[in-house]
């Protein structure tokens, strides 16, 4: 909102004019609540407005109402003293991230994108903040870069990081843009045989315990073993079981059996 500038009447006896100048409120800057309190404090002084009320309704009357929903409780119910002063310091608190939240977006999800390396570096250092160490954003930042760029980038370890950041710029753009994405599809597709070969594997295996099962040493000697006592009882006894035993008595007979019942004695 912009004011006009208005001056009072002067005086007829030549006293000095008075002027006030409007107020030019910026627009509010969610992502930067405390440069924008900066910036409407510096209107308040050049309007030479102090009043602490006045101050507090310039801030609400240009709030978004979506952001004026963060400190509903401060406007609808203000404090009796430092009304201004109180809802700066919490909507700023409400609105601006925390220290803890930027670092852990630093850590778990910022990528390089479409920006060059040097963009990107500078991105990093705002998220962290001037206490994270130059060190530690180095190493962050290197291990998001494609990994033509990271090899060279390793080679430079003495240099400082915004000579890096420029030297990281000058190979994104000799490099083909699609070389980054054709060796991510190449990643996937390694992947997706390795799996592939996992499961054959394991299939193979379970394969082999089943054939080493049907071909165990004792199992094999014991079939041979019964094998090789029929073949021995019936070279011997070529008269099935009941008629060796009970000879002509026998009410049972299982083939194959020779026993002669008018001569049984040729039949043992």
């Amino acid at each position: 909102m912009c004011e006009s500038e208005n001056m009072t009447k002067s005086d007829l006896t030549g006293s000095k004019d008075i002027f006030r100048v409007g107020v030019r409120v910026p627009p509010f800057w969610p992502e930067k609540p405390a440069i924008w309190f900066a910036q409407i404090e510096g209107q308040f002084a050049i309007s030479n407005i102090t009043a602490d009320t006045t101050k507090f309704f310039y801030v609400v009357s240009h709030l978004d109402p979506r952001y004026a929903s963060e400190v509903e409780d401060i406007i609808v119910s203000p404090p009796a003293d430092d009304k201004y002063g109180r809802l700066k310091t919490e909507l700023i608190k409400r609105l601006s991230e925390s220290r803890e939240k930027k670092v852990h977006q630093l850590l778990t999800h910022e990528e390089l994108g479409d920006r060059k390396p040097s963009q990107f570096l500078r991105h990093l250092q705002h998220l962290a903040g001037p206490k994270v160490p130059d060190e530690f954003l180095r190493t962050i930042w290197s291990s998001r870069l494609p990994s033509n760029i990271q090899s060279i980038i390793a080679s430079q370890s003495s240099s400082p990081l915004e000579v890096l950041a420029d030297l990281a710029d000058k190979i994104h753009d000799v490099v083909p843009k699609g070389q980054v994405a054709a060796a991510s599809s190449q990643v996937s597709d390694v992947l997706t045989l390795t799996k592939q070969m996992t499961e054959l594997v394991k299939q193979v295996e379970i394969l082999t315990r089943k054939v080493n099962d049907l071909t165990r040493p004792g199992r094999s000697r014991s079939r041979s073993s019964s094998r090789h006592r029929s073949q021995s009882r019936s070279d011997v006894h070529p008269t099935c079981w009941y008629h060796y035993k009970f000879g002509k008595k026998a009410t049972k007979c299982n083939q194959p059996c020779n026993f002669d019942s008018e001569n049984p004695k040729s039949s043992q």
